[in-house]
């Protein structure tokens, strides 16, 4: 395996969540795929979801130097549940780097973001790193991540994790 090469989730409105992608965090729209629907049971077997569920569109996305986001769009055939929290099985986050955290939060309330707390600098073996957690319009959680000067773990670390 050579790297992650995209992040997909699912949104209740593609325009809405296009705004926010390419204005606020500036990704770049790269391309679409129309509906996809099965007669048969393929939409179960091969994605788990109702068999009669359709994908209205998919968007791909640039996000600067980093992972692809995939972004759904669905009709599903027996519902949709609520968006896990961070402590739920399936809770999740998309942290994206910034070089300048305090900036980057001016930006984020520029354009009127959910901004949840207060930067948090980081301890142990993440010191010299400071994040934030903000909310899409529908909800889902990104993070802000800065360690302009590196980790602590850096200094004697064999292998670092990998940095934008």
């Amino acid at each position: 395996m050579r790297g992650m090469d995209h992040i997909g989730f699912t949104v209740p409105d593609l325009d809405q969540a296009e705004r926010f992608l390419v204005d606020v965090l500036g990704a770049q729209h790269i391309y679409s795929l129309g509906a996809k629907r099965a007669d048969d049971d393929w939409m179960a077997v091969t994605l788990g979801v109702h068999a009669r569920t359709v994908i209205e569109e998919i968007r791909f996305y640039r996000l600067g130097n980093g992972t692809n986001i995939e972004t759904f769009l669905y009709n599903a055939a027996d519902g949709q549940a609520p968006q896990p929290r961070n402590s739920d099985i399936g809770g999740h986050h998309l942290a994206i780097y910034v070089d300048d955290m305090d900036a980057a939060i001016e930006h984020l309330r520029a354009h009127d973001v959910e901004i949840m707390g207060s930067p948090v600098a980081s301890a142990g073996a993440a010191e010299g790193q400071r994040w934030l957690y903000f909310r899409s319009p529908w909800g889902m959680q990104f993070e802000l991540v800065s360690y302009p000067g590196g980790k602590s773990y850096e200094a004697d670390a064999e292998v670092k994790l990998w940095h934008p």
